[in-house]
């Protein structure tokens, strides 16, 4: 029972926050107020760091005894609410009535500023804070300040290492229950985004706007040096490092430089001989995503995209970019040692290769090394006779 009134008493807090009634106990240390003075003793242990209820199975400690019960579906796999539309499974009946709101299309919260909806009362009191400046939640370890306690949870993990989140199949570890779910859908298929357009089906809500950018054509992020248009904020990102020649992330191996995390990452795999993807159809296997779902089109024979000068279809928009540069003469890829100018980034970074010296490909038989995978494979026969 006691429990049961605390679900009321959030209520009456999330109300008072929203339209700015009544609350009148205070926390000390960031101001925020409440409506009951047991919302405001939970939420003090934000700033304590008090943990009063820990895990059994693994010793994990909670602020909240709600998110130690959450915590022990990860343990028990328990998912006892069933949506029947999709039959997809979930531990807590609010997540399911979460779920719902995507086939129902419901928005019943809506902030009063500037009339955005939402399907979470959550996100509307996050999203106040955009208005407000508002960030009551802090790191203890470095100090970041967040304007979600979610925000600051999944950002502690980057220090302790946690990775609570195991995936049953290739017990794969994750630090959010969001990214676990979005790797699931790699073993099991699941794609429940669709194209209203052209009825394409995706796994990821992201990949779909990203798609309908297509249709659209629109290009809203623009780089200030060169204007070029781009669809997305990350790709925009990774574009300016070419003006800038930042390289951040290094290879601890072989010293080898990226501009992008997901491109060391990769580059890894080189090292490791590691294979995470393989194809349902044939199990060929690949070390990047992008290069499984490329051959896939081979099963499938699907060449969506089309060139507007030749009408040559291609599987995907980024082939499809590069050789539209054939008939422009585009070469947005300059070499900063020798000005040399490329159609596409691969041949710049085998160019850049004769400057720096660089073999990254070393045959594991005689150590002799290569600039590029495909002349150390040949060389490989050698040995293979």
């Amino acid at each position: 029972m006691k429990e049961h009134h605390h679900i009321h008493s959030a209520e009456c807090r999330y109300s008072c926050d929203i339209h700015g009634r009544e609350h009148p106990y205070s926390c000390e240390v960031c101001n925020m107020g409440f409506r009951d003075k047991s919302c405001l003793t939970k939420h003090q242990c934000n700033h304590s760091g008090e943990l009063p209820y820990s895990c059994a199975v693994c010793n994990k400690g909670f602020s909240h005894r709600g998110n130690l019960i959450t915590h022990q579906h990860v343990h028990s796999g328990e998912r006892p609410y069933v949506c029947g539309v999709c039959n997809r499974a979930f531990s807590h009946k609010r997540s399911l009535i979460r779920h719902k709101r995507i086939h129902s299309g419901e928005i019943p919260f809506s902030c009063a500023v500037c009339s955005k909806g939402f399907t979470l009362r959550c996100s509307l009191i996050s999203h106040l804070r955009i208005h407000s400046g508002e960030r009551p939640y802090a790191c203890r370890v470095c100090n970041k300040i967040f304007s979600r306690q979610d925000y600051l949870i999944f950002h502690q993990r980057v220090h302790s290492g946690e990775r609570p989140y195991t995936c049953t199949v290739c017990n794969k570890r994750f630090s959010q229950q969001g990214t676990l779910t979005k790797h699931e859908r790699i073993h099991n298929g699941e794609r429940p985004y669709t194209c209203t357009v052209c009825n394409k089906v995706f796994s990821q809500k992201h990949s779909l706007i990203l798609h309908q950018h297509i249709h659209s054509g629109e290009r809203p992020y623009a780089c200030t040096v060169c204007n070029k248009a781009f669809n997305n904020k990350y790709t925009l990102k990774i574009h300016q490092l070419i003006h800038s020649g930042e390289r951040p992330y290094v290879c601890g191996v072989c010293n080898k430089a990226f501009s992008a995390k997901s491109n060391l990452i990769r580059h890894k795999r080189v090292h490791s001989g590691k294979i995470p993807y393989s194809c349902a159809v044939c199990n060929k296997g690949f070390s990047r995503r992008g290069n499984l779902i490329l051959h896939q089109h081979i099963h499938s024979c699907e060449r969506s995209y089309a060139c507007a000068v030749c009408n040559k279809r291609f599987s995907q928009q980024g082939t499809l970019t590069k050789h539209e540069r054939l008939h422009s003469g585009e070469r947005p890829y300059a070499c900063t040692v020798c000005n040399k100018v490329f159609s596409n980034k691969y041949s710049l970074t085998l160019h850049q290769r004769i400057h720096s010296g660089e073999r990254p490909y070393t045959c594991a038989s005689c150590n002799k090394s290569f600039t590029q995978k495909i002349r150390l494979i040949k060389h490989q026969n050698i040995h293979k006779g």
